[in-house]
């Protein structure tokens, strides 16, 4: 097998409260009426890569998560189904699964993961430059980095100036740097700058969570670094600078200076370095891969970290926070209709007079809408119940919703089996599965939910 694809769908989790629940996992939470995970194993589909293990946190998660991907996958994916602990991390994960890991090549991606990014394309370059690691980089979504769990204004004003900076060769092909979650003014060490070179800096990429690793590289890193937990904030910054401390020692470079620091600043998201120090006549990062003029591949050199960076116009957000959550469902159905294998608005909703449904919504199979009602941007789940003069805008109902007459529903989400009784208002809400609203109730900005047992 060429490469062993590893899904890491994950379990429960706390910023999507109370959205998730133990009978909705993660993976399974509706985006356009399909589970998030639909949206990763479509795109692996697609690229033919059809030998996957899925890993979930938790075994309960994972018979809910095997059953739904026996029941839409059936003969198209080969699928193994492995149950981790939960909160040990995406490095965790692989490692309680390592056993399992024998091909050359592994491609690691989230299960929450909504993109249009070829994995294929991605496994391509990483075994074109024969890498240790190749991660996907993407452009930061306009909304905010849902990397960092942007989940809209107010959040944002917190954590001011917060950025990923990320380090690549002058080709774009090799990943030199990274460091996520920093100021926009960091300091980069003179020997990092004298091993590369040159080096272009970029504040305007994200990491995508979506890694191809060579296997015998990845499991002794697993092995060494027992305490290493995350993919994006260990694994791979490890990796990275394992490489640059390779190429200095070979160039000569010391390795350690106390006052060797020069502050960078990033005005424009990009900047060029390579004039930071008098002397920038170092050969460009992995020029020692060359072959000598007898053929022969030289002996002096170091593991490749590389970067695989979609295009501008790819699609690609992490599902990782309440408002990520909000924002994939409005693209799904708007600008980023092309994810969607089927028809937007469901076979035959059944419509009262007077009702409209605008642009960009989708209405599930089985639902139904009474009178002179208003749907704006929003996604209707399967087998819904609508009364009459209701107005949903900016909006998610999942599925076997009740809503009564009159009801106003606005930037909220409600989650499946919710009861909204008549005259409800809501603004800015998430309602946790089966819960009931009462009669003329209205809240603004609540998180509603019943108690687990």
């Amino acid at each position: 097998m060429d490469f062993q694809v590893v899904v890491l769908a994950g379990g429960n989790s706390k910023s999507l409260t109370p959205l998730v629940s133990k009978d909705v996992p993660k993976p399974l939470l509706p985006v356009a009426n399909h589970p998030v995970l639909y949206y990763v194993l479509h795109q692996l589909e697609e690229s033919n890569l059809k030998n996957l293990i899925v890993v979930v946190e938790g075994e309960d998660a994972g018979l809910l998560v095997g059953a739904w991907i026996s029941g839409t996958f059936v003969d198209r994916l080969h699928v193994e189904i492995a149950a981790v602990p939960e909160d040990i991390g995406t490095a965790g994960a692989l490692r309680a699964i390592s056993h399992y890991l024998t091909a050359k090549d592994i491609l690691a991606v989230s299960g929450d993961l909504v993109s249009d990014v070829s994995p294929g394309a991605v496994a391509a370059t990483h075994r074109r430059h024969d890498a240790v690691v190749t991660a996907t980089l993407c452009s930061v979504p306009i909304s905010g980095s849902s990397e960092l769990g942007s989940s809209g204004g107010k959040d944002k004003t917190k954590k001011p100036g917060r950025y990923n900076i990320i380090g690549l060769d002058p080709r774009k092909q090799f990943l030199v740097h990274i460091a996520t979650e920093v100021e926009k003014d960091t300091r980069l060490q003179k020997h990092l700058l004298h091993a590369v070179g040159q080096m272009e800096i970029r504040s305007d990429l994200m990491d995508a969570h979506m890694y191809a690793f060579k296997r015998s590289v990845l499991q002794e890193v697993l092995d060494r670094k027992d305490t290493f937990q995350s993919l994006k904030q260990d694994v791979v910054p490890y990796l990275v600078q394992s490489q640059l401390k390779s190429q200095a020692v070979l160039s000569g470079i010391p390795q350690a200076e106390e006052d060797g620091n020069k502050k960078v600043s990033f005005p424009n998201n990009q900047v060029m370095v390579s004039q930071i120090l008098a002397n920038a006549s170092t050969p460009s990062f992995h020029e020692l891969y060359s072959m000598d003029p007898d053929g022969f591949a030289q002996t002096r050199k170091t593991h490749k970290c590389c970067a695989y960076i979609a295009s501008s116009s790819s699609y690609c957000v992490r599902l990782n926070s309440i408002q990520a959550f909000m924002d994939i469902n409005r693209d799904v159905t708007g600008e980023a209709d092309h994810l969607l294998s089927d028809n937007v608005i469901g076979p035959s909703p059944k419509l009262g007079t007077k009702t409209t449904v605008g642009p960009h919504c989708m209405l599930g199979e089985g639902s139904e809408m009474g009178d002179k009602c208003q749907v704006k941007r929003s996604v209707i789940g399967r087998h819904c119940r609508i009364g009459s003069h209701v107005k949903v805008v900016n909006s998610v109902v999942m599925n076997h919703v009740t809503i009564g007459d009159g009801c106003i529903i606005q930037g909220s989400v409600i989650c499946s089996n919710v009861q909204l009784q008549e005259r409800v208002v809501l603004k800015d809400c998430q309602v946790g599965a089966g819960f009931v609203v009462t009669a003329g109730s209205e809240y603004k900005g609540e998180s509603l939910a019943r108690k687990e047992k």
